[in-house]
Protein backbone atom coordinates (compact mmCIF):
# COMPACT_ATOMS: atom_id res chain seq x y z
CA UNK A 1 0.00 0.00 0.00
CA UNK A 2 1.33 3.59 -0.75
CA UNK A 3 2.36 5.65 1.75
CA UNK A 4 -0.13 8.79 1.14
CA UNK A 5 1.94 12.11 0.91
CA UNK A 6 2.67 14.33 3.51
CA UNK A 7 2.10 18.34 3.08
CA UNK A 8 5.45 19.56 3.97
CA UNK A 9 5.56 23.26 4.98
CA UNK A 10 7.44 25.35 2.40
CA UNK A 11 10.65 27.27 3.38
CA UNK A 12 8.74 30.22 3.36
CA UNK A 13 6.67 29.71 6.58
CA UNK A 14 10.09 29.50 8.54
CA UNK A 15 11.04 32.90 7.57
CA UNK A 16 9.44 36.26 8.04
CA UNK A 17 9.80 37.42 4.20
CA UNK A 18 5.99 37.59 2.41
CA UNK A 19 7.30 39.15 -0.75
CA UNK A 20 10.36 41.44 -2.54
CA UNK A 21 8.72 44.84 -4.45
CA UNK A 22 11.26 46.38 -6.35
CA UNK A 23 13.94 47.35 -3.81
CA UNK A 24 11.62 47.14 -0.48
CA UNK A 25 11.44 43.48 1.48
CA UNK A 26 7.42 42.74 3.02
CA UNK A 27 7.59 41.08 6.30
CA UNK A 28 4.82 39.52 8.19
CA UNK A 29 3.04 41.96 10.57
CA UNK A 30 2.85 44.93 8.40
CA UNK A 31 6.57 45.32 8.32
CA UNK A 32 9.45 46.35 5.42
CA UNK A 33 12.95 47.32 5.31
CA UNK A 34 15.60 48.82 2.12
CA UNK A 35 19.07 46.58 2.50
CA UNK A 36 22.14 49.21 1.58
CA UNK A 37 25.42 47.05 0.63
CA UNK A 38 28.42 48.95 1.91
CA UNK A 39 31.85 48.78 0.44
CA UNK A 40 35.15 48.05 3.10
CA UNK A 41 38.05 49.81 3.67
CA UNK A 42 41.03 49.03 5.22
CA UNK A 43 40.96 51.09 8.68
CA UNK A 44 44.64 49.67 9.37
CA UNK A 45 46.29 51.28 6.40
CA UNK A 46 45.35 54.59 6.81
CA UNK A 47 47.20 57.46 8.43
CA UNK A 48 46.34 58.45 12.58
CA UNK A 49 44.71 61.53 10.92
CA UNK A 50 42.74 59.45 8.12
CA UNK A 51 41.60 57.05 10.73
CA UNK A 52 40.44 59.86 13.19
CA UNK A 53 38.25 61.81 10.33
CA UNK A 54 36.70 58.61 9.64
CA UNK A 55 35.73 58.17 13.67
CA UNK A 56 34.38 61.75 13.44
CA UNK A 57 32.45 61.62 10.18
CA UNK A 58 31.15 58.01 11.27
CA UNK A 59 29.68 59.62 14.77
CA UNK A 60 28.09 62.28 12.23
CA UNK A 61 26.74 59.94 10.62
CA UNK A 62 24.96 58.34 14.07
CA UNK A 63 24.21 61.40 15.81
CA UNK A 64 22.06 62.55 12.00
CA UNK A 65 20.10 59.71 12.28
CA UNK A 66 15.97 60.44 12.90
CA UNK A 67 15.01 56.83 12.33
CA UNK A 68 17.03 53.27 13.69
CA UNK A 69 18.85 51.63 11.31
CA UNK A 70 20.16 47.88 11.49
CA UNK A 71 24.16 47.01 10.89
CA UNK A 72 24.56 43.80 9.03
CA UNK A 73 27.99 41.76 8.86
CA UNK A 74 28.51 38.62 6.55
CA UNK A 75 31.27 36.24 6.73
CA UNK A 76 31.82 33.69 4.25
CA UNK A 77 34.62 31.71 3.88
CA UNK A 78 35.69 31.82 0.52
CA UNK A 79 36.55 28.85 -1.55
CA UNK A 80 40.08 29.65 -3.41
CA UNK A 81 39.88 26.07 -5.72
CA UNK A 82 38.62 28.04 -9.07
CA UNK A 83 41.85 30.37 -7.97
CA UNK A 84 44.77 28.21 -7.48
CA UNK A 85 43.30 26.58 -11.13
CA UNK A 86 43.81 30.20 -12.75
CA UNK A 87 47.18 30.26 -11.11
CA UNK A 88 48.12 26.66 -12.56
CA UNK A 89 46.87 27.94 -16.45
CA UNK A 90 48.44 31.04 -16.78
CA UNK A 91 52.24 28.87 -14.99
CA UNK A 92 51.32 26.91 -17.87
CA UNK A 93 50.77 29.40 -20.59
CA UNK A 94 53.66 31.72 -19.42
CA UNK A 95 56.38 31.24 -21.73
CA UNK A 96 58.82 33.22 -19.37
CA UNK A 97 60.52 30.13 -17.14
CA UNK A 98 61.49 33.13 -14.61
CA UNK A 99 57.47 34.05 -14.35
CA UNK A 100 56.23 30.87 -14.42
CA UNK A 101 58.51 29.83 -11.57
CA UNK A 102 57.09 32.65 -9.46
CA UNK A 103 53.96 31.81 -10.34
CA UNK A 104 54.29 28.86 -8.57
CA UNK A 105 55.75 30.00 -5.55
CA UNK A 106 53.12 32.00 -5.32
CA UNK A 107 50.26 29.35 -5.64
CA UNK A 108 52.02 27.22 -3.05
CA UNK A 109 52.40 30.21 -1.00
CA UNK A 110 48.32 30.98 -0.91
CA UNK A 111 47.97 27.34 -1.03
CA UNK A 112 49.65 27.14 2.39
CA UNK A 113 48.04 30.34 4.16
CA UNK A 114 44.25 29.01 3.73
CA UNK A 115 45.90 25.66 5.67
CA UNK A 116 46.57 27.65 8.62
CA UNK A 117 44.01 30.71 7.94
CA UNK A 118 41.09 30.75 7.34
CA UNK A 119 39.98 33.53 4.58
CA UNK A 120 36.67 35.45 4.53
CA UNK A 121 34.72 37.78 2.48
CA UNK A 122 33.25 40.13 4.63
CA UNK A 123 30.17 42.17 3.72
CA UNK A 124 28.52 44.87 5.15
CA UNK A 125 24.81 45.97 5.10
CA UNK A 126 22.54 48.74 6.48
CA UNK A 127 19.28 47.53 6.75
CA UNK A 128 16.40 50.37 7.21
CA UNK A 129 13.23 49.18 8.64
CA UNK A 130 9.51 50.28 8.15
CA UNK A 131 6.52 49.92 10.37
CA UNK A 132 3.19 50.55 9.30
CA UNK A 133 2.56 52.17 12.42
CA UNK A 134 4.55 54.94 10.88
CA UNK A 135 1.27 56.08 9.81
CA UNK A 136 -1.13 55.13 12.19
CA UNK A 137 -4.28 52.92 12.35
CA UNK A 138 -4.64 53.12 8.39
CA UNK A 139 -1.15 51.86 7.89
CA UNK A 140 -1.84 48.92 10.04
CA UNK A 141 -5.08 48.31 7.84
CA UNK A 142 -3.20 48.64 4.91
CA UNK A 143 -0.57 46.30 6.08
CA UNK A 144 -3.19 43.38 6.59
CA UNK A 145 -4.39 44.08 2.69
CA UNK A 146 -1.04 43.87 1.60
CA UNK A 147 -0.06 41.15 -0.64
CA UNK A 148 0.13 42.50 -4.37
CA UNK A 149 3.34 44.24 -4.30
CA UNK A 150 1.46 47.80 -5.88
CA UNK A 151 -0.78 48.57 -3.00
CA UNK A 152 -0.91 51.36 -0.74
CA UNK A 153 1.21 49.93 1.97
CA UNK A 154 4.10 49.31 -0.56
CA UNK A 155 3.53 52.88 -1.76
CA UNK A 156 4.18 54.08 1.47
CA UNK A 157 6.78 51.96 2.93
CA UNK A 158 8.70 53.03 -0.53
CA UNK A 159 8.02 56.52 0.26
CA UNK A 160 9.45 56.41 3.67
CA UNK A 161 12.10 53.94 2.85
CA UNK A 162 13.94 56.06 -0.52
CA UNK A 163 13.95 59.37 2.20
CA UNK A 164 15.80 57.43 4.97
CA UNK A 165 17.91 55.55 2.41
CA UNK A 166 18.95 58.97 0.42
CA UNK A 167 20.12 60.36 3.90
CA UNK A 168 21.75 57.11 4.16
CA UNK A 169 23.77 57.47 1.30
CA UNK A 170 24.94 61.32 1.69
CA UNK A 171 26.59 60.38 5.00
CA UNK A 172 28.20 57.36 3.57
CA UNK A 173 29.47 59.27 0.55
CA UNK A 174 31.14 61.22 3.12
CA UNK A 175 33.12 58.45 4.52
CA UNK A 176 34.07 57.71 0.96
CA UNK A 177 32.12 54.40 1.28
CA UNK A 178 30.78 52.97 -1.98
CA UNK A 179 26.79 51.85 -1.64
CA UNK A 180 24.42 50.51 -3.50
CA UNK A 181 20.76 50.15 -2.54
CA UNK A 182 19.92 45.87 -3.36
CA UNK A 183 17.20 45.46 -5.95
CA UNK A 184 14.72 42.75 -6.45
CA UNK A 185 17.41 40.35 -7.76
CA UNK A 186 20.22 40.62 -5.37
CA UNK A 187 17.73 40.95 -3.03
CA UNK A 188 16.54 37.23 -3.39
CA UNK A 189 20.13 36.20 -4.71
CA UNK A 190 21.41 37.42 -0.89
CA UNK A 191 18.57 35.67 1.20
CA UNK A 192 19.00 32.50 -1.11
CA UNK A 193 22.51 32.39 -0.02
CA UNK A 194 21.64 33.38 3.84
CA UNK A 195 19.39 30.56 4.11
CA UNK A 196 20.58 27.87 1.82
CA UNK A 197 24.35 28.27 2.80
CA UNK A 198 24.05 28.73 6.79
CA UNK A 199 26.21 25.81 7.14
CA UNK A 200 29.35 27.81 5.85
CA UNK A 201 28.10 31.48 6.20
CA UNK A 202 28.12 33.05 9.56
CA UNK A 203 25.63 36.41 9.83
CA UNK A 204 26.70 38.69 12.77
CA UNK A 205 24.00 41.73 13.33
CA UNK A 206 24.15 44.29 15.62
CA UNK A 207 21.53 45.42 18.04
CA UNK A 208 18.93 48.36 15.70
CA UNK A 209 20.87 51.77 16.35
CA UNK A 210 18.37 54.06 17.45
CA UNK A 211 19.06 58.12 17.10
CA UNK A 212 20.23 59.88 19.42
CA UNK A 213 23.58 57.52 19.98
CA UNK A 214 26.40 59.04 20.86
CA UNK A 215 25.87 61.92 23.79
CA UNK A 216 29.57 63.41 23.76
CA UNK A 217 32.40 63.30 21.28
CA UNK A 218 34.12 60.78 20.22
CA UNK A 219 37.77 60.81 21.60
Amino acid sequence: MATPARNLPSTQKFIEITNIADDIVISSGGNACLVIEVSATNFALLSPEEQDAKIYTYASLLNSLSFPIQIVIRSKKLDITNYLKLLDDEKNKTQNTALAKQIGLYRDFVKELVKVNTVLDKKFYVVIPYSSLEKGASGAREALKSGTGQDSFVVGARASLHSKAESIHTQLRRLNLKARTLDEEQLTKLFYEIFNDSAINQVKTSPAVSPPVLEKEVK
